[in-house]
This record gives structure tokens, sequence and C-alpha cells, in this order.
């Protein structure tokens, strides 16, 4: 009895798969065909819901569910029973057209029918091929309930949510998912290789709003029903099993059409490197218009199995028709013939039901996707078997089941050993061909359900933030998110850690991703606003001594940042910018604020308590006045050079009101000692940094050290204010120096002096050290080498030529003596030694005088006093060209000479700048003759009679 045959065209989201539910419900059996395993779960589910299990059964190739009293049937396309039902329904009946699959919806199409009603549900594009190969079909034209809009191209970052991003390949859809996890928070994956156990996981994920994003391969093009606003390519093109080529505009409609369901419009386009698609494909896809199907693959049904060669040549027989076109050789025909190709095979091969038997084989599935020849070599194997007539053995099968059933390893792992449980389901759901078949079909579905739930999780592990879905999922449902913090200041938003207290700002979690970061930070701050104010007041009350600066200027409480120091109205006076979230509230970063700048202030005044009370001095009038307004300016230390006139206008009435707050007039540098301690130097360098504007601070030397390395890099300006003084390769600090240059005061400078043990002593140098320190200083070090002169043993002999010692050397000392002829005659030992002159550099004449001397020496070390002929009062001078210089150090301090000698000095040599003079040891003067006539002849003799 023929039926009546309709065929239910239209665009997706018009409800062409719930019709033909609704209408095989209507009848009192029926069958129904879906393209994938996973929509046939799907429609299973659903019929189920409204009939009961008892009366629904599933069959696909890996899965089978039969009651004894099944009355509806749900089955993927290639698995549909002929059980004569009353109602067929094929769905995307316009796979006819696909090049791997396509036949096999051809002959649906052209033998399938049910007794009462068939439904070929599908695309508007196949209207003509059925109305030419299908007498008396009706058609039924389906409006879309939504519209569907091009939206162009976006990046994933930008992606709105309830998005799904198209792939092509498993490596294209994980590398999308994994870049989703960054910045999104994660996404779900749909592909059509995943078990239905693990894709109707997945799934649930973003339907119940854990994840907002889904990447899937072209699969969800087949009618899969799922809750997606926009759908994004990312890829134009894909592989088709035989060649890469582009998407079809059918096809591309097919995946974009899974936007907007119901009536809730929906939006697609492409992203990451995908171009976009040309104007008149968005045009078809909109409106839902696409080229009439030409050809429709196609592959005999009618097989014949006398023997192996005429089953080949029925399967590769040509059709009569011009709507149809014989199929690309599909994977079981190649298994055919590379079987039966070998003579172990085609040797047993006696009986068509042999030969009917090694086709049900062929047509296993190659799951598992390692090649041909091994897949030929499993189906072989399982031929052998099957031939016997005891089917595969138990325990052969249960040592290929146990190798499989191991749900550890990545996602790679789990899912070749998902896709080789696969073959041995579908062996175990094919009837008589393994003993006791419902023991191995539970036993391979445990197996499948075990890696199925280990394959979901690891999946959920690499693609998606547990912490985001769970906060996703409250947002979504409107509950208040729960945040605490707890006593290390690490917060926590549902017991998911987001973030970490430090101080007064809230330190969010780095993994997050952006969209994930603005929901944390709302619900972090509603737990953080109590703590915010009980930490302010905490600090409020805080001593200062829990309080300190960094050199660059930072502000710290403990350990934990909570402010810094910035440029105020006057280098003395920094103010203050705290570290609070503007979260925190108005309230609590003014009470943070008052309290650094409180802190500041009363470290400044304890550091510079000599310079600040310097400063209010009103005692101090005039020049005195002027010169300390400019000791302030240079935070308590100022190179001489630089107030070289200044100086030399204060008189002793000045600077003895100066000294009395500390300040030293040195040779070198005008400075108060008190601050060139550690603390007040770390603080000073941060306060001029902080006034100059410089965007990184010079650190302050460790302290108690004389000398430094000279780093040329470094402004002259950091050195005099950490309180040392660039001389060669090193810089000395000031005050050592001023006592060097005291010592210094007492030598011959112009005729030359050998550094001595206290020289040494007070700068920590090595002689070589301290040569290159005093060229720094201005003066030129000979470096000369003699013989060393050895001590003489305990007691000391007398030397040949001097007077003997009050004491007698006892004979019991002979021994000494022949250890001291002993070692007169080893190899004498050589020393070296430095001469020092004053060599003053070559200079641009000046018209002023050279500095005057400064009375009133403080402790030996002030004011350049010097002897005549010695060096200048202070170098600085010599560094700007100007001052008098050379000749000895004087001590009367009166100016003279051109060069700043004693007036009535020796006139400058000509060679004096050519080179210094040394003498490696200074011999005693010769005393002259006196002159018989001289009055001194007289007192000569004189003292002579006495």
């Amino acid at each position: 009895m023929a039926g009546r045959i309709t065929a239910v065209l239209g665009p997706t989201n018009t409800g062409k798969t719930h019709y033909a539910i609704e209408r095989m419900l209507a009848h009192r059996t029926g069958v129904i065909g879906l393209p994938l395993r996973l929509l046939a779960r799907e429609v299973y589910d659903r019929i189920v819901k409204a009939r009961g299990p008892s009366v629904v059964a599933l069959v696909t190739g890996e899965e089978r569910i039969v009651p004894e009293r099944a009355a509806y049937w749900v089955a993927t396309t290639e698995a549909m029973p002929e059980v004569g039902a009353d109602f067929v329904a094929i769905d995307e009946i316009q796979l006819c057209a696909d090049p791997e699959r396509g036949h096999v919806f051809t002959d649906r199409l052209l033998n399938m029918r049910g007794l009462h009603e068939t439904l070929f549900l599908g695309s508007d594009a196949i209207r003509g091929a059925i109305a030419a190969l299908v007498p008396g079909v009706q058609f039924m034209r389906r409006e879309r309930m939504s519209k569907l809009t091009w939206a162009g191209s976006k990046k994933i970052s930008r992606m709105p949510a309830r998005s799904a991003i198209v792939g092509f390949s498993v490596e294209n859809v994980y590398a999308i998912a994994e870049l989703l996890r960054r910045q999104k928070g994660g996404a779900a994956v749909v592909m059509g290789a995943l078990s239905p156990r693990t894709r109707n996981a997945q799934v649930e994920m973003y339907q119940n709003g854990d994840v907002d994003y889904l990447v899937a391969t072209d699969a969800i093009g087949m009618g899969l029903n799922l809750d997606i606003d926009h759908v994004a390519f990312s890829a134009t093109a894909k592989f088709d099993g035989r060649r890469m080529r582009a998407l079809f505009p059918y096809e591309i409609g097919q995946i974009a059409g899974r936007a907007g369901r119901y009536t809730r419009d929906g939006t697609f386009g492409v992203t990451g490197e995908a171009s976009p698609f040309p104007p008149e494909v968005v045009e078809a896809v909109e409106e839902h218009r696409f080229a009439p199907l030409q050809r429709l693959q196609w592959r005999n049904a009618r097989l014949e199995f006398g023997t192996a060669e005429r089953l080949i040549r029925s399967l590769e027989e040509s059709p009569q028709n011009q709507w149809l076109t014989r199929g690309r050789e599909a994977d079981d025909l190649r298994a055919l013939k590379t079987l039966t190709a070998l003579p172990e095979i085609a040797d047993r091969l006696r009986h068509p039901a042999d030969v009917r038997l090694l086709w049900d084989v062929c047509r296993i599935p190659d799951f598992r996707s390692i090649s041909e020849a091994e897949h030929a070599t499993l189906l072989a194997r399982i031929f052998g078997f099957l031939l016997t007539g005891h089917g595969v053995p138990s325990d052969w099968l249960r040592g290929q089941i146990e190798r499989i059933d191991r749900t550890g390893g990545d996602i790679d792992a789990l899912s070749r050993r998902l896709a080789f449980i696969r073959t041995w389901t579908y062996v175990a759901q094919r009837k008589g061909w393994v003993d006791d078949e419902s023991h191995w079909r539970g036993e391979t579905r445990a197996v499948e359900d075990r890696l199925s739930d280990a394959l979901h999780g690891a999946l959920t592990q690499r693609f998606v933030d547990r912490r985001t879905s769970v906060l996703l999922r409250r947002l979504k449902q409107k509950e208040t998110l729960v945040a605490e913090v707890n006593d290390k200041g690490e917060v926590t938003v549902e017991g998911e850690f987001a973030g970490r207290l430090d101080g007064f700002r809230f330190r969010q979690d780095g993994t997050s991703s952006p969209d994930e970061a603005k929901m944390l930070a709302r619900a972090a701050y509603e737990a953080l606003k109590p703590e915010f104010s009980l930490r302010a007041d905490r600090f409020y009350n805080a001593p200062d001594t829990e309080m300190d600066f960094t050199e660059q200027g930072g502000l710290m409480w403990g350990d934990t940042a909570v402010g810094k120091l910035v440029k105020g109205s006057e280098p003395l006076k920094p103010s203050v910018e705290p570290f609070v979230d503007e979260e925190a509230g108005a309230d609590v970063a003014e009470k943070v604020r008052r309290r650094l700048q409180h802190f500041i202030d009363r470290k400044v005044a304890a550091l510079f308590e000599p310079l600040l009370a310097m400063s209010r001095d009103e005692t101090l009038t005039g020049l005195a006045r002027g010169f300390a307004f400019r000791l302030v300016e240079g935070l308590g230390i100022i190179p001489r050079e630089t107030v070289a006139s200044e100086v030399k206008e204060l008189d002793q009435e000045a600077r003895g009101s100066l000294r009395k707050h500390g300040v030293r007039f040195g040779q070198y540098t005008i400075f108060q000692q008190a601050l060139l301690k550690p603390a007040p130097t770390r603080l000073r360098l941060v306060l001029s940094s902080l006034w100059d504007g410089l965007q990184e601070f010079p650190e302050s030397p460790p302290p108690g050290l004389v000398t430094i390395p000279h780093i040329p890099e470094v402004p002259a300006s950091a050195y005099t204010l950490s309180g040392y003084r660039p001389a060669g390769a090193r810089a000395i600090r000031i005050d050592m120096l001023e006592r060097l240059a005291d010592i210094l005061r007492t030598q011959d400078t112009r005729g030359g002096f050998e550094a001595n043990p206290d020289m040494l002593s007070i700068t920590g140098l090595t002689l070589e050290q301290f040569a290159d320190l005093m060229q720094g200083l201005g003066y030129k070090g000979e470096r000369g080498e003699r013989e060393k002169t050895r001590p003489a043993p305990e007691p000391k002999l007398p030397e040949e030529g001097t007077e003997a010692a009050a004491n007698p050397i006892p004979e019991e000392t002979s021994p000494v003596a022949e250890a001291e002829a002993e070692a007169a005659e080893a190899a004498p030992e050589v020393e070296v030694f430095y001469t020092f002159v004053w060599a003053p550099r070559p200079r641009s004449p000046r018209p002023e005088r050279g500095p005057r001397r400064e009375g009133n020496r403080e402790g030996g070390g002030e004011g350049g006093n010097r002897r005549d002929g010695g060096k200048p009062e202070f170098r600085g001078d010599r560094e700007k060209g100007g001052g008098k210089q050379g000749g000895k150090p004087r001590g009367d301090g009166k100016p003279g000479g051109k060069f700043g000698g004693k007036p009535g000095g020796k006139p400058r040599r000509d060679d004096a700048d050519k080179g210094a003079r040394h003498f490696e040891a200074r011999p005693p003067k010769k005393e002259k003759p006196i002159d018989p006539d001289s009055p001194f002849a007289v007192l000569a003799a004189l003292r002579d009679k006495k």
C-alpha cells in the first residue's frame, strides 16, 4: 500500500525535525533516520520522554537499544531498519549530494517508504531532484522563525556571549578552545567523533551557562538544536576526505543557520584568519536561496553475492538516471577489494554466504583511522573468526577491550581509546558475531561510558576554567556572590581564589580572563569594603616604626607598599600619594594619606634636624643667613667650588655662627657632619631625586665605606648627595677626604712626598689605588722601585758608622748576628713606592685672584690653609678654571703670588707643568762653610768650646 510522500523543505530553524517527531507519534509505528549518532540520541531522548522507554528503540552503528515492544525506531540513516513501519522520515535529505555518505541517503530517498506516510526533511536545494526521482511527492515549504544577519569579522577576544566558533579539524577546534579559555574563561567542545555521552556533557555545560562559548566542527549544522546567538567560521574551506575545497554556499547556510533559535534572531560571520564571504554568498545565506543540486550520489543497492568479483561489479555499477552519479569509492568497497586480493581470504570464499559475510565485515567503519592496511588486517582477523562459525573468541575480545579500558592520559589518548572501543561496540552489536551478545554489548558500553566521562573531564580541565563557570552560572541566576578575606589577605569568591589584598589594593588573580576579571572584582570589592575600613583604622594608629620609605620613594607598611612620595612645595616638604583602590572609598584614601604625610614629615624633621634648626635660627643674619639658605637648598652638602665667592665674603663672625650648627668649611666641601650618617644620606637622595623629577633614583652607598667605585655614568651630583667626592676610579667620603687634606697640608707638595701609612690607613686603599685617588685629586704620582730595607732582628745591633746602643749586646746573641749575616747575603727585596707632587691642570687665565685663606682652621681640615708653595685652597676652582695654584701649602693664610704661593716666593719654573720632580729619599742638607769674616763664625766658635 502506497502512503503519502511529503518533502518538508526550508532553511534551518523552521521546526522541520519537530514536525517530523509529531507526525511519527501520530502513527502506531514509525522510523526516523538522522544524519548523526549525536542527533539520533537527542531525538531518542525526546521521544522517550513523550512515550516512555518501553516502546522506543535506538539503533546506530555502535548502540542498540531495542525493547520487546518497540514501536518507534530512532536510527542513524545508515542503520535504519526495514521493519515495515507506518511512518518513515529521513532528516537532512540534501546530504544525498555528499561525496562520502550521499549514496546512503539517495538509497533511502529512492527505496525506503512508510506504509502510511513518508517525510523527507531538508533544504530547498534538493527540491528539483526529489521532484524528478520520487513520483507523487508533495512539497511543504517551512519558513525560518527568526532572521539571520551577516555580522562581518570579529576577533575571538570580542566574540559575543552565546557564540559558536566552527573549525574544520580537531587541531583547529582545540586551538580555538585554548584561546577562549585564556580570554573568555572557557568553551565547550562538540565534534562528530565524540561519543553521545561526552557530547551531551559538553553541550550541557554550554546550555546551563557554565560557559558562554561553543567550539565545534560542522557537525553542529546537522540539526543540533543549541542556544546559539552567533556563529563564527574560523575557516572558509575544509578537507572533504580527498582534497581541500571551499565551503559550498548551502553548507555555509546549514552551519550558520544554527544561530538564532525559535523566534530569536541570529548572526553569522568569520573570525581569526578567515576571509569574509563574498557578498553574493552572504546574500544567499541571509535569504536562504541556494543553487539547486544537479546530481545526487548513488551506489547500487541490489548487490550480487555469488562471488566476490560479482559483488564488486554490482557495487561499481553506474546509474541510468541523469540526476544520479556514481559516488566515489567508499571505505567499505576499498576494504573489500583489499581483502579479496589476499589469497588466504579469496581461497575461503566458497559460498555466497561467505561473500555476504565478508561484505558485512568490510562495512565495519574505520573508527581508528590509523591506515587502510591496518584496518584491512583487523577486518581479515575478524572475518577469519566469523568464518569458523563460532564468532569472535571471548578471550581474544576480552584482551582487546582490557587494553583499551584505561581512563588515564590526555585528550588525544582518551579520544584514541574511545575510537578503538567504538570498533568493538560495533562488532558486539552485530547479531551472531560474539558469544553472549548482551554481556559484550554491556561491557563495551560500560567502557565507552568510562572513557566518555574521562574525555569530558579532560576537555573541561583543558578548555574550561571551573572558577569562571561557577561565577557565570551564579550571575545568570542573579545570585549574590559570596566573597571572603582570610588573615593572609587572600580573597575568595564562592570558594574560588580571586586574588590578594595588598595593603589597600586588590591584586586580582592574573589567570583570570578579561570578562571573568570584571565579575571577580565586582564580587571581591563587596567583601572588601569593611576590610578596607578596618585596615585604614589599624594603619592610622600604627607607630612610625612599622613604616619606612624605599630608595625609589615608595612608602611601606611592613612589607606592603601603601603609597609613594611625590614632589612637594619644597625639597624638604615632599607630598604623598596613597595606594588605595577607588572602590575603597574617599574616606579610606584620605585617612591613609594623612597618616603617610604625618610619617614622612616626622622622618624629615628627625633626620634633618640640624639643617632645619639652622634654617629657623633668627640670630643668623646677612651673609650667614644667605649661606644657610644655600645649605638648605643643597640638603646639607655643597661642593666648595660652587660657592667659592660666597665663602670669601663670609667674615669670621658669620662663619662662627654657622659652625654652631655643625657646619664645617672643608677644603673641598661645605657640609654638616651629622647629615653624613646613612639614614639622612638615604633620605637626601630620595628628596633630591623627587625635586629634580627623576624617574629612577640613585641608590645610597652601603654604610661604613670610606671609598666606593666611581662610575662615570653616574652624575657627580649623586656622589655629592651621597656624601662622596669622585677622584679617579673611586670616590672618597667627604669627611675622610678632609682628614686626608689635613695630612697632605703638612707635606712638601712642590718638592714631592711619599704616601705614608697614615694616608693609606685613612682611605683604606692599597698603594696603587691610593695613587689613582691622588691623581684624581690633582696630584701627579711617579712610580718607583728600590731595595727594601729589612728590619734588624731583636735585639738590634748597632749599625756601622752610628753610635752604639746604651746597653751592650750580650754574647748570647751571636746566633742572631749570624742569621743577620746570612740574610744580608740573600737576594735583596724590592719595594714599590710613589712620589706625589702637586700638578695643577692647564687652565684658562682668570682676572680674579685666588681664594683667600680661611682663618681659625677647624680641626686642621678647614679652609684650605696652606704652607708656602702648597696646593690651592680647594680643588673646585681648578676644575672650573679659576683660582690660583702652585706652591706649598701655607700656614699664614695670606693670599699672594701669581699662583697662590707665599708673597715674594720663588718665581714659577718654566718646566713646572712638564713633569714632577721626585726623590727616592730626601738627602740631608750639606752645611756650607761659614765665612770667617761673618759674625756667625764667632758664634760657631763659642758653640764648639762648649
